[in-house]
């Protein structure tokens, strides 16, 4: 999920403050999702990330991907992310995605870089079948789903403002 902003920074992982690059490949590709998510949409660009499936979950809304070889995955990359920004996709990806490093090539200039990328962590996992559709998913899913995010967002904001 992303947010809204564009941030011209450098395309990253580690550094500054808002150096943080993710490969989204589902209902992260939905513009609206990031916005309420990050309370902005940050710095995209298209890109592939080869080796990898993009499946629908039995019972899920959401896609999950794991490594396959010969096939690829078309996604984007959110760029220009902090570390809190990062840890809202860390919490809200939950224990379910494992997040790793992996090398995507951006498609319009075709240069590869380094970006964090969720991975279903349970690679043998019998639930998962298909290719999911971003398409299919933003005409049936997108509404509910934003409904969803949002009170995903509350619990976090909730959770934050009762610490200490």
């Amino acid at each position: 999920m992303a947010t809204a902003s564009a941030n011209t920074g450098a395309v990253g992982l580690d550094g500054g403050n808002n150096d943080h690059t993710v490969f989204v490949y589902g209902s992260l590709l939905a513009d609206d999702v990031v916005q309420v998510l990050l309370n902005r949409i940050p710095q995209t660009s298209p890109a592939i990330l080869n080796g990898y499936h993009r499946f629908s979950i039995k019972g899920r809304v959401y896609p999950a991907i794991i490594p396959v070889e010969n096939k690829k995955i078309t996604g984007r990359v959110l760029s220009g992310l902090s570390a809190s920004e990062l840890y809202i996709l860390d919490t809200y990806e939950d224990e379910e995605y494992d997040k790793r490093t992996v090398d995507v090539s951006l498609l319009d200039t075709s240069e590869v870089l380094q970006a964090y990328v969720y991975i279903w962590a349970n690679s043998s996992d019998p639930d998962l079948y298909g290719e999911w559709d971003f398409e299919e998913w933003k005409e049936s899913k997108l509404e509910d789903y934003l409904k969803m995010t949002k009170s995903f967002v509350e619990e976090l904001e909730d959770t934050a403002s009762s610490l200490p």
